[in-house]
């Protein structure tokens, strides 16, 4: 084999490294699924949206919850028995108002029991799944966060706040019709969670917790911490299986990029006990 055809082969190996990584790494993360799903005796949907970064310009590309996963998440659903538990391993920042409702609802109305996984992070459309859930796991860092609607970039609460305090003669037809929207989105949004809570809650405690989490109390941001949504008397627990952090560790961000965390396996301190 001469250097030209030595170099050729690097090339290609190297152009497929990593496609045969992601292949290995897809093929390890079915097998833990298949092991917690034997394990728990239930069905495996793991929703989670990472940070990418676009192969031309290198923007990034925040992925959320979209109609496409509410598709494939609800398919996922209507293809478990309703007899079998559904476990449901979810990390997103949010995403669309419908799309969240739609699996919100599917998850809710499944015969049998619903466990949202939240390793590490469930905001806005991702903490309207947890809502109807029949348990929510945590991990011990996790956060989940409000469920006020947004209309373009702002808050409707802040939009309502601005219309409020300024005479209608001072306004433009924009800020009226935003405003408008702002109402008619935080009154539904109010209603959905009511409704997702129903059943758990006695009438008016759902109707508390759902103003409180869809009124712009918070910035949309506001992280809710396992005590706070316990205080909240959601039904939350920390005590988070391994393999679900082990699952969650093996949608890692793409390769082809600097890491901003690093650290070594092994324990300071730790000697080899041979």
């Amino acid at each position: 084999m001469g250097a030209l055809d030595l170099l050729w082969l690097l090339l290609v190996l190297s152009a497929l490294q990593p496609v045969l990584q992601q292949k290995l790494l897809e093929a390890t993360r079915q097998r833990l699924m298949r092991q917690i799903e034997q394990e728990r005796n239930s069905r495996v949907v793991v929703l989670m949206h990472r940070q990418e970064t676009m192969s031309l310009l290198g923007f990034p590309l925040m992925r959320y919850i979209s109609i496409d996963d509410a598709e494939q998440v609800c398919r996922a659903i209507q293809m478990t028995s309703p007899e079998t538990p559904l476990d449901l391993v979810i990390h997103t920042p949010g995403g669309l108002m419908l799309a969240a409702l739609q699996i919100a609802r599917a998850i809710k109305q499944h015969p049998a029991k619903v466990t949202v996984v939240v390793p590490h992070l469930a905001m806005s459309g991702g903490t309207l799944l947890a809502l109807a859930a029949d348990e929510i796991l945590m991990g011990p860092h996790a956060v989940l966060g409000p469920v006020d609607p947004q209309i373009g970039q702002y808050p409707a609460a802040s939009i309502l706040s601005v219309a409020q305090a300024k005479p209608v003669e001072q306004m433009d037809d924009t800020t009226l019709i935003l405003a408008d929207q702002a109402l008619k989105a935080q009154a539904q949004a109010r209603a959905s969670v009511a409704e997702l809570l129903a059943g758990r809650f006695e009438r008016d405690r759902a109707s508390e917790l759902a103003d409180l989490l869809t009124s712009g109390r918070w910035t949309h941001d506001h992280p809710i911490t396992v005590q706070q949504a316990q205080q909240l008397g959601l039904p939350v627990s920390s005590d988070v299986p391994d393999q679900f952090m082990q699952l969650a560790a093996l949608y890692a961000q793409p390769v082809r990029r600097q890491a901003s965390v690093e650290y070594l396996a092994d324990r300071p301190g730790a000697s080899d006990a041979s």
